[in-house]
């Protein structure tokens, strides 16, 4: 059975698309999930940046902990590799000196939150970001640091987690924020995706396309 799954990221949503968002099979936010409301309230993955000050907010003090679309959530996902990270200390020590937490490591915290809560932790691999960056190298980016945490789940959503039966629909997806993101060339890349069909953009167009499909579905 085909399913519908919406990345929801942290941009502009669509106006009214909150029920066709909440009307998916799998709804996948990120970190503080500032696309609730607007962008529905359905959460079924919260997908969080496990490194660097992101992720010290998220686990330091308790609000994110108490949310309520951390709380709904059936897993957490840790985008990025600490051994990876930590790989790229020492080259960014010299390129990006202000960047001296970035690569700090807070996987074990969001591991040991899903433990505790009863919820699947899984932390998507280092080879998703270097596939996904040889990927980008094809539409020559300028000098970045790393891919943004919303392009490698797509990258992984459509590498290991989606079906060729399933529908792929990305909301908020704005493609601009921190500067050392090559969102310009993230934004070249998603729409070389739609146009092969493997994943589309979400628009009031396109809501009634969309409808509720069961939710007996493994994470």
């Amino acid at each position: 059975m085909s399913r519908v799954i919406m990345i929801v990221g942290n941009g502009e949503v669509p106006d009214g698309a909150a029920a066709t968002i909440d009307a998916a099979d799998v709804v996948v936010r990120f970190n503080d999930c500032r696309s609730v409301g607007k962008g529905g309230n359905k959460t079924d993955i919260v997908a969080v940046c496990n490194t660097g000050r992101p992720a010290l907010a998220m686990l330091g003090g308790g609000r994110w902990k108490t949310s309520k679309p951390v709380r709904q959530a059936r897993a957490i996902w840790s985008v990025r590799s600490g051994a990876k990270f930590a790989a790229m200390r020492a080259k960014l020590a010299v390129t990006h000196p202000d960047l001296d937490d970035f690569c700090d490591d807070y996987t074990a915290g969001f591991e040991s939150f899903a433990r505790a809560t009863g919820r699947p932790h899984r932390v998507i691999p280092a080879g998703r970001q270097e596939g996904l960056e040889r990927d980008l190298a094809r539409f020559e980016p300028p000098p970045y640091v790393v891919p943004s945490s919303g392009l490698l789940v797509i990258a992984d959503i459509l590498s290991s987690f989606a079906s060729d039966r399933d529908d792929v629909v990305l909301a908020g997806f704005g493609h601009s924020g921190w500067e050392w993101h090559p969102f310009a060339t993230e934004r070249r890349y998603v729409e070389a995706l739609a146009s092969e069909g493997r994943l589309r953009r979400l628009d009031q167009s396109s809501f009634s396309d969309l409808v509720p499909r069961s939710l007996n579905h493994v994470l």
